[in-house]
């Protein structure tokens, strides 16, 4: 495949996944309702369920981001010289 067809079909998929959007939700039947009757009755279960839920979330971006770390700790370049030739360039 060229890569000019590549970038349409990604463009085309990706254009496909964004006017697909539905809205659903998060919770199951059982959670939300104990979430629900234990707010009503001043509990904070709602606060609880939301920290589990911010740190579930933070777990892959923390993974992804030691391993960017790493990856640029052991793989960029030290001490690279760049030598360029003095005269003019001529592009006719």
């Amino acid at each position: 495949m060229k890569a000019s067809l590549k970038t349409l079909l990604f463009l085309i998929v990706f254009g496909l996944m964004l006017i697909s959007v539905k809205p659903v939700k998060a919770q199951c039947a059982q959670c939300a309702a104990t979430v629900a009757s234990n707010t009503k009755n001043g509990g904070t279960a709602a606060n609880g369920l939301n920290k589990g839920i911010m740190f579930l979330l933070a777990a892959p971006y923390l993974a992804v981001g030691v391993v960017g770390f790493v990856w640029y700790k052991k793989f960029r370049r030290k001490n690279v010289s760049i030598d360029m030739r003095d005269e003019k360039l001529h592009l006719n």
